[in-house]
């Protein structure tokens, strides 16, 4: 094959795992955006370069603009190789792309190939990636899904985790979101991806599966914090078999109080997410809610969080959405210790 070797998306594909480095030349704020999973950023423009070029390119002519960006091309490449690909061996093979596979990507696969790197570029670039995983996305794997089904504090996530742990095939839609999937579920040192981030994420996880063996996903609704499932796989979820976590009341709280404790010492940013359910509420049931929280009397708040409003939005939803649900298989959790979810996650794999 002759170097730089320009490729499709669809003959790329079976062999992304295979390249030693995914390198995207897009600016910082593009790569923030979306990327190709496992990628890393070696801008060969940065966010005010990659402005100047292009407003020199609107307003003055293309020609005018590349005197300007390709010394900054080069000298940014140059950096690159020397602090981080100088100690690559000659079989050391790189895939790179830019936003549709033109001078940027261009420019560093040409330079690569001329030091003798057996370098593909992306045909298409980035564009073409984003069409390829939204396709993908429209009609997903054939995956064998269980669906962790349970009430507001019942385990589910950490049942997750724990089956990841076991090596089980999981997907876990908040972890990958950085969101609880409640009023109460944004993580205050996590920020949320964007909507194509997370969808290339859930598309990473899918590709790798093993179609043979179960798949654990907890029972989400269409939207995980502002992130939205894609309906294909929602669907799929949504018609899959069931698993039904029980765990007491009491022990809820327990591990509620575990998992929200900077909203148990931040009664404020408590009281501001709980403002979100006055419609649902009413006002004076909310001001008795900032009332315990003000307090600090969090177990009986929360404990009326569950009673008066998760248990049964809980209720409502989950016979509707899942349609495999009255069927679910029963799991009983005595306790929220580390050893009770390692056993039963050991039990689900094995079974």
């Amino acid at each position: 094959m002759k170097y730089p070797a320009v490729l499709p998306l669809a003959d790329i594909l079976p062999e992304l795992d295979s390249f030693d480095t995914i390198i995207d030349v897009r600016s910082e704020g593009e790569f923030a955006l979306d990327h190709v999973p496992g990628a890393i950023n070696c801008p060969v423009l940065n966010n005010e370069e990659r402005i100047r070029v292009g407003t020199l390119y609107k307003q003055v002519g293309s020609f005018e603009a590349k005197k300007v960006g390709a010394p900054i091309v080069a000298a940014n490449i140059a950096r690159h190789i020397e602090t981080l690909f100088a100690d690559k061996p000659r079989e050391w093979k790189p895939l790179v792309y830019c936003w549709r596979g033109g001078n940027r990507s261009g420019s560093m696969a040409l330079i690569f190939a001329k030091i003798g790197w057996p370098v593909v570029q992306l045909e298409g670039g980035y564009k073409a990636y984003r069409a390829g995983v939204s396709t993908a996305l429209e009609n997903p794997p054939e995956v064998d899904f269980r669906v962790i089904c349970g009430t507001t504090g019942s385990g589910k996530s950490r049942l997750l985790e724990t089956l990841e742990r076991v090596g089980a095939q999981v997907l876990d839609l908040e972890r990958l979101a950085a969101h609880r999937g409640s009023v109460l579920g944004h993580l205050p040192d996590a920020p949320q991806p964007t909507q194509k981030m997370f969808e290339s994420q859930i598309w990473d996880k899918l590709r790798h599966f093993d179609p043979n063996r179960p798949v654990f996903v907890e029972s989400e609704s269409k939207k995980v914090g502002n992130l939205r499932v894609p309906d294909a796989v929602m669907a799929r979820m949504r018609a899959s078999p069931c698993i039904a976590v029980n765990l007491s009341r009491p022990n809820r709280v327990r591990l509620l109080m575990e998992d929200y404790e900077h909203f148990a010492r931040d009664a404020d940013a408590l009281n501001g997410q709980l403002d979100h359910l006055v419609q649902l509420h009413g006002r004076a049931k909310i001001d008795a809610w900032h009332a315990l929280a003000n307090e600090g009397a969090m177990p009986e708040l929360v404990d009326q969080l569950l009673v008066e409003h998760y248990d049964p939005a809980y209720l409502r939803s989950i016979d509707r959405n899942f349609t495999q649900y009255a069927q679910a298989q029963v799991l009983d959790l005595n306790d929220i210790a580390p050893e009770d979810f390692v056993a039963a996650a050991k039990a689900l794999h094995a079974a």
